[in-house]
Parts: structure tokens; sequence; C-alpha cells
């Protein structure tokens, strides 16, 4: 199947058989490019003796560690045919990774991304909040994976308000005047978690205490980026929805993850709190001893397959993630494909989700 026609079925629609022989094929088909085209990932994989042309499975296709990308230059095009160059979230002395671009792998990225997002949001344009800073895309010094997301998801919005000023301030007016033209519509919220806990949620929960309040029951709020400033705050997933509600009356709400050694293969959470691996993608989870597949429900390192980089050899990665399996093709929301949990960073793992990276310099 190529990636034309998969972008023309359903992005959740593959049962396991179904999927594992597409990813196969075409997983396949990227590790023998990358090797015809980048010569560090060549020699990887001829140091390891790995022929893609043995391949029965896509979990046999050799893993690249993440971090890989902060340490080496992996391309599998020519400088001149690099259009964007992408780099993930760091700290100030804290390497980035460098994920490089030709169009026809920047164009699937972003079909894919609409694929997916649109299963849960709907085919058409919305009203946009976007609770971050315009500065964000403004400044090339802080466009990374935190510019890159906000770009992303912006391509779902009609009309687009930025909630908080260059500050990070709440524009309380901004906000209202925003609500009074669209506030009887569905309205796409999208942040950054820490972000929409620490300069929305807080905000609002302070102007409540003075009377002023504002509806967002029509609202569907995605965020991502990392939990951990929020658990060492102590607020869970379901803590996290249930303040939102009362806060504002934020009711559909999508937790995502993905990474921007991946862009556009993100795994969003259903109405039933599972994160989903979709047609595009797919997530195994690797014992740490041994790198060995885990069984359903077991914890480990999360791996992630993408059937998209063609321009960099990131179509198999092992993260610095863990979390487990939770089940395929049966979750109650009727998608099929994987259903899973992250658990948070391995220990010792960098600091460098978006939400976390900001955490960090907040």
């Amino acid at each position: 199947m190529t990636f034309e026609e998969l972008l023309n079925v359903p992005p959740f629609s593959m049962n396991r058989a179904e999927k594992a022989e597409m990813l196969t094929g075409r997983l396949t088909e990227l590790t023998r490019l990358h090797r015809d085209r980048c010569p560090a990932y060549a020699r990887m994989l001829e140091t390891v003796g790995f022929d893609p042309d043995s391949v029965r499975d896509y979990r046999e296709i050799p893993f690249l560690p993440v971090s890989l990308f902060k340490a080496m230059e992996l391309r599998s095009v020519e400088k001149e045919e690099v259009v964007k160059t992408m780099t993930s979230s760091g700290t100030t002395g804290q390497a980035v990774s460098r994920i490089y671009l030709d169009r026809t792998t920047s164009a699937n990225q972003q079909k894919t991304m609409v694929k997916i997002v649109s299963d849960f949001t709907g085919s058409g344009r919305m009203p946009m909040i976007i609770i971050d800073c315009p500065g964000v895309v403004k400044d090339r010094a802080m466009f990374s994976a935190r510019g890159a997301g906000i770009l992303g998801f912006s391509i779902f919005g009609a009309k687009k308000i930025y909630a908080l000023d260059d500050d990070m301030k709440l524009d309380t007016e901004g906000l209202r005047e925003f609500l009074a033209a669209y506030g009887d519509r569905k309205i796409l919220l999208f942040g950054f978690t820490f972000m929409v806990w620490q300069h929305f949620y807080k905000e609002l929960l302070r102007l409540r205490e003075e009377g002023i309040t504002f509806d967002l029951s029509n609202g569907i709020l995605i965020h991502g980026g990392g939990w951990k400033k929020l658990i060492s705050e102590a607020v869970s997933h379901d803590e996290f929805h249930r303040r939102l509600e009362d806060a504002c009356g934020l009711k559909d709400i999508h937790d995502y993850y993905g990474m921007v050694e991946q862009t556009g293969c993100i795994y969003m959470e259903c109405e039933c709190g599972h994160l989903h691996a979709s047609n595009f993608s797919d997530v195994i989870i690797r014992r740490p001893l041994d790198f060995s597949e885990a069984e359903t429900g077991e914890t480990g390192i999360i791996q992630v397959v993408s059937t998209l980089p063609e321009s960099y050899p990131g179509h198999s990665l092992l993260t610095e993630d863990e979390g487990c399996i939770l089940g395929e093709d049966d979750c109650p929301c009727g998608r099929k494909g994987k259903y899973f949990r992250i658990n948070g960073r391995l220990k010792n793992a960098e600091i460098r989700g978006c939400s976390d990276t900001y955490a960090v310099q907040f």
C-alpha cells in the first residue's frame, strides 16, 4: 500500500493482521531507502548485520535511540533538498535533535496529522484559541517543537486568537471578545499541558473569585507535551479534566503523545482515556534488560514506528519514555489498533517535552 492509498482509508480502521502486513511492507521499503541514501544509517545496519531483504515482520527492523539525532546529522536527502529543519525542545545547554525534512516528508506529516486529528474533531475548521503567546512563532530562537506544534494544529483553526500575551498573561479582554463572537459555535483550544494549567486554568480560577467567568462548554481542548511538572503538583489526569470542567465548562479534552522526531504521527487520546496508534504508526513496548517485546499490560520502553520519514531515518525509534500496551482492536471507543498508556520518562532521561522544558525555565 502506498502512502497516498493509506491516506484514503479511515485512520483507525486496520485490524492487527491488516496493519502488520502494511507496516512490514512500508517500513522495509523505508529501511532500504535510508540504507541507500544515508551512509551513517547504512553503517549501523552493516554493524549489526541486518539485511532488509530478510525482514518478515516490521518488529524485526532495528530501532535507533532518539538521542542519536542529538549527536549525529542523519539525513537521507541532499542538503539542497532540505526545506525545514526541526529541533526538539531542550533546556539551556542541552543538545537538541535536528530533523531534516524535504517537501515530500513535510507534506506527508501535515496530511497525516489532519487525518488523525479530524477523526476526533470533525473535518471542519473551527474558531481556535491557542493557549500560548504569539511570540513563540515569531521568534526563530523559540521556534522548535513548541512553535511547530502550534503551527501544525493551527491548520484546524478558522479564526485564531492567542489567549496569552508575550508576558504569558491571560488576555482577558481578547478572550471575552472572541467568545462573544464565536462562543455559540464549536471552538478548538490547543496548548501545552503545563501552560494550560499554569497560565490558563489558574488565571480562570483567580478571575472566578472576582466574579468573572468564561463559558467554554462548546470547546474541544487538545493538549500535550508532558506531565512531569503537573505530577509534582499532585495533579493527575482525571484531576486535570475535572478542574478544567469546573473552571470553564470544558468537557471534551484530549491529551496527545508525539515527538519532533516523528512529527505528524501523533497518538491521540480517545473518549475512554486511551492513547491510540493510527494506521500510520505503531507502538512496541521493549523490556529494558534485553529489548525483547513486552506482553500486553507489561511496562517497558516505548518504541515508535512511522510510515512517514523519507528524508531522514526516523521510521523506527526507541524513545526515552516508558509505558504499556493496554489492548489492541478492542477499545470501547471503536477505533482499531493498539491503545496504550504513558507512565512517564525513563529514570535519568533528559527533560525535553515542550511543557516540561518550559516548566524548568519557568
